[in-house]
């Protein structure tokens, strides 16, 4: 028997599990699909509802997947999407919205963010957010790779605070954000969903990581995923193409760390004693 995945709540009332799915890297190879599709319908199945996708992913190709597996499913399933920066004027991301909406099979995206900063203004991006919110295209918006000084640069634009969350590159390893973006976030109530959870594989292979695992009868990969889960504030998003590897993540949520293992994984991994720039890949 499972624990319940916990959940927190987005602005706008909306509870959500704080593990979802990412999908970096799939729908870029045809033979990979079949196992790809099944993967996040597992992960539905175990009530990690929120998949992550963007149109950068493969070309739309993870877009397409995501909507593959959420056939006859999508009520079920809360979708984040990404607009690439180049694509973010005004007029530009109502167009990039409308080919994810047609690649992801659905009527609405439930949070589309801005992938990165680019050149285009952000209030024209945030004006265009608002228009889709108002014609029902997008429930909410947000961010992503936004530091400290863009999130306050961000609220102060038109609009700019509805924004919903910042999606940025967290981890064990990589804990830079906890200094002060973090803090700023919850102060504000926005959710920050943390990609890349498990360092992009790197972590798997981290002898002090293994070392706590071992304790707990569990998988490196489940300890950095238990550690986030006990980040208030912070959704992870692992992607993973495999049925086994979704079950695992789960089961994560199940892993209680003590106070003598947070203890050692902050000697393990120190927090940031001073400000440093928003780490990204």
């Amino acid at each position: 028997m499972h624990d319940p995945i916990p959940t927190l709540t987005f602005p706008g009332g909306r509870k959500i599990p704080v593990l979802g799915q990412g999908t970096w890297r799939m729908g870029e190879d045809r033979a990979k699909a079949a196992a790809e599709i099944r993967s996040l319908q597992i992960g539905l199945d175990l009530g990690m509802t929120l998949i992550d996708t963007a149109e950068m992913y493969g070309d739309g190709g993870a877009e397409r997947i995501v909507g593959e597996a959420l056939r006859g499913r999508r009520d079920e399933a809360f979708i984040v999407s990404k607009v690439l920066p180049a694509n973010a004027s005004r007029s530009g991301t109502i167009a990039a919205c409308e080919r994810s909406l047609e690649n992801l099979g659905t009527d609405r995206i439930d949070l589309y963010l801005l992938h990165w900063r680019g050149g285009h203004p952000l209030a024209d991006t945030v004006a265009a957010f608002e228009a889709l919110k108002k014609a029902g295209k997008i429930l909410a918006w947000g961010v992503s790779n936004f530091d400290l000084d863009d999130m306050e640069e961000l609220i102060a634009v038109p609009e700019g605070g509805h924004v919903a969350t910042n999606q940025v590159l967290y981890n064990l390893a990589r804990r830079g954000i906890e200094y002060d973006l973090l803090p700023w976030c919850r102060d504000r109530h926005l959710p920050v969903m943390a990609y890349s959870p498990l360092d992009e594989g790197r972590l798997l292979h981290n002898a002090d990581l293994i070392h706590i695992a071992k304790a707990h009868q569990a998988t490196p990969a489940q300890v950095a995923l238990a550690f986030l889960k006990t980040r208030s504030g912070v959704i992870s998003i692992p992607k993973t193409g495999s049925t086994e590897r979704a079950r695992e993540n789960r089961d994560a949520m199940d892993i209680h760390l003590t106070a003598e293992n947070l203890a050692e994984l902050d000697r393990f991994f120190p927090p940031p004693r001073r400000k440093t720039r928003l780490e990204v890949i």
